[in-house]
């Protein structure tokens, strides 16, 4: 499935599936041949279903989260790390998250 540049899945909307071709470019096809290999996925059709639900609410606005959540993260990694005995090798959670910003 994963050797030809093009390959078929089955998308739903709803109630309602159909069959398309999707052509991917090669290293987005690695990423979802390596993502159903690793077994975190059943399929492609896996992948690409959550991939398109995650920027579905990203366009929507639904993955931002609040800042009261933010600070609520922030608070359960500064406990998780303490409890743990963690380091971020002298970077700060804002500089860790900063460097991985896009």
């Amino acid at each position: 499935m994963f050797d030809c540049p093009a390959f078929s899945a089955a998308v739903g909307l709803g109630v309602r599936r159909f069959l398309v071709t999707v052509h991917l470019p090669p290293r987005i096809e690695r990423i979802v041949k390596d993502a159903v290999l690793s077994g975190q996925y059943r399929s492609a059709e896996d992948v690409l279903s959550e991939a398109i639900a995650v920027w579905q609410a990203r366009r929507t606005g639904l993955a931002e989260s609040t800042e009261d959540e933010r600070q609520a993260a922030i608070e359960r990694l500064k406990s998780f790390g303490k409890t743990h005995k963690l380091s971020l090798g002298g970077m700060t959670i804002k500089q860790l998250r900063d460097e991985a910003r896009p």
